[in-house]
């Protein structure tokens, strides 16, 4: 046994008097999708819906075991982490000072005043989140406070391999493949580095969104890399840069194991997990699901373990997800039409539409001294290919159109 899989094991144990074990359970559905043997380690079932409460719990617990003098821990950030040392900060009976940015969501600060209650302050400073982290740093410098990092700390990271110790235990067995996500590199650098002690066979798949491919950039330059850009939409996973520590565990893996998932495609697996088998994921906590249509023919006829990471998803952003997974999907297009300003022009247009379309946003303002309007239009239908003979009648007639759904710019102020 490696000092590394003995230190995950004495977390994992002691873990046990917070919460017990998330469940690791066969999943129907995806293994008949994909023929193979897969199981969903459900992380989004913790106390706090997401695995950040175990690097919170394991780094929180070596601290006070060294230094039981010190009772005030300070975290920066606007998610799962923030709600992870709140809970943890209640158990120990210590004070948590969190601070998040000015424009943190009111119900992420709502959960997170839920689970510390009287133990935890929250501190709302900067637009942006490196503001925020900053301020953090300095008051654990003037009030000599712990500063709990969310993934680029040994501790936290030895905690998150609790995960792995569940999954060997709970399986029974080895599992031939594990698909995990990737955001700053806690949970993927621990999982990894204890079942590749305890199981040197199974097989690993990474997978990070792509708007936040850290662990890629890193890889292809051999250390860590900060990104230019960052798409905030998988928020629990989109990080410009991976942690130096977490690196130092996965600089060594196959480049071509690190799978990157199209933000509009993760919207997809949300809502069929959600249609299907009513499991919430938040988008992070769907990426290691997510990526199985990537690696179809590697899992094949084998066993498959997928961590859904978190569950913290606010449906409020429920709207955007489905309009995301439709376009995606190809089941929902927007055009910009050239319609004739006469009688009976509408009309004409909703004679081509099949029996299967729907109109679903109409825009038109009549121009005075015009011969033609232009008509904002969005449709759906039940299957892609409908859009192809709904085109063909369309030019057939003459109409000019253009289709926006894919234009990023346009999409961002009319859609």
């Amino acid at each position: 046994m490696s000092e590394f899989s003995q230190k995950a094991r004495i977390a994992e144990t002691a873990m046990r008097s917070l919460f017990p074990p998330t469940p690791c359970a066969r999943n129907d559905f995806l293994s008949q999708r994909y023929d193979a043997d897969i199981w969903l380690k459900r992380e989004d079932l913790s106390p706090v819906r997401s695995y950040k409460i175990r690097g919170a719990f394991n780094a929180m617990r070596k601290v006070l075991s060294e230094s039981p003098d010190q009772r005030v821990f300070v975290a920066a950030s606007a998610g799962n982490h923030a709600q992870g040392v709140a809970y943890v900060c209640r158990y120990f009976g210590v004070r948590g000072v969190i601070f998040m940015p000015v424009t943190t969501p009111r119900q992420k600060i709502t959960k997170t005043e839920v689970f510390g209650g009287d133990a935890i302050e929250i501190r709302l400073v900067g637009d942006y989140f490196d503001d925020t982290l900053a301020a953090a740093r300095r008051y654990c410098e003037e009030a000599g406070a712990h500063f709990l990092a969310p993934f680029d700390d040994a501790d936290v990271i030895e905690g998150q391999a609790s995960v792995g110790v569940e999954i060997l235990a709970q399986l029974g067995r080895a599992p031939d493949v594990v698909v995990l996500p990737v955001g700053g590199g806690g949970l993927s650098a621990g999982v990894r580095s204890f079942l590749r002690a305890e199981a040197p066979d199974t097989e690993f798949w990474l997978v990070e969104p792509k708007g936040g491919a850290s662990l890629t950039a890193a890889l292809m330059a051999g250390e860590p890399v900060t990104l230019p850009k960052v798409d905030n939409f998988v928020d629990g996973a989109a990080v410009a840069r991976v942690g130096e520590q977490t690196f130092a565990h996965l600089r060594d893996i196959d480049p071509g194991h690190v799978l990157v998932a199209p933000e509009d495609r993760i919207c997809t697996t949300i809502m069929e997990m959600l249609n299907h088998e009513g499991i919430v994921l938040e988008p992070a906590g769907a990426l290691s699901v997510d990526a199985l249509g990537d690696i179809a023919e590697a899992i094949r006829g084998r066993t498959v373990v997928c961590v859904t990471s978190g569950g913290n998803f606010d449906f409020e952003r429920l709207p955007e997800v489905k309009e995301r997974a439709q376009r995606y999907s190809g089941v929902k297009k927007y055009f910009i039409l050239r319609m004739p300003q006469r009688p009976g022009a509408l009309r004409d247009f909703l004679e081509l539409l099949g029996p299967d379309d729907d109109i679903a946003r109409f825009e038109y303002l009549k121009k005075s001294a015009r011969n033609f309007g232009s008509v904002l239009i969005g449709i759906e239908t039940s299957r892609p290919e409908n859009f192809d003979a709904l085109m063909e009648r369309m030019d057939r007639a003459g109409m000019v159109y253009t289709d926006i759904t894919s234009d990023e710019t346009l999409a961002e102020f009319v859609i």
